[in-house]
Parts: structure tokens; sequence; C-alpha cells
């Protein structure tokens, strides 16, 4: 089974990482840009077909190691 785990920074946290590809795309030249947030994709593959079991270990996964959850909120999908 194929899942992705999406982590990205929770509302009202700076980004500095995003607000520096902001600038360096506009200074390409790229138009349009407003505003940039970075984050972080794992795709994962696990064995077995359960998919209630695979979420959970999922989300037990990004509550321990993927995401710091004090600053980021995470998305699990079975794919």
């Amino acid at each position: 089974m194929k899942a992705r785990v999406t982590v990205t920074l929770k509302s009202g946290i700076l980004d500095p990482q995003g607000k520096a590809i902001e600038g360096a795309l506009k200074s390409l030249g790229v138009d349009g840009i407003t505003s940039v947030r970075q984050g972080k994709v794992f795709d994962i593959e696990l064995a077995g077909a359960d998919r209630t079991k695979a979420e959970a270990a999922l989300k037990d996964a990004a509550d321990k190691l993927l995401a710091n959850t004090v600053i980021e909120n995470y998305r699990v999908e079975l794919l």
C-alpha cells in the first residue's frame, strides 16, 4: 500500500524559507507570486492491506517523528 504524509506549517507561524523562495522566484522574473509557504512530503510504502491500521500507524509516525505538531499540521493520504 502506498501513502503520502504532507506536513505544513500552521497558519501564523513564520516561514523564512518560504519568504526566501518567494524572493528568489520574483528575482527570476516569475510573475504573480504573492506568497510562498514551504512544507514536506513523505511518500511511504507499507506492507499489508488493512487501511485502518496503516492510517493509524502513519498518524503515529507523524506525531512522533515526521511533524513537529507544535508548529506543523499534517495530512495522511492512502493512495
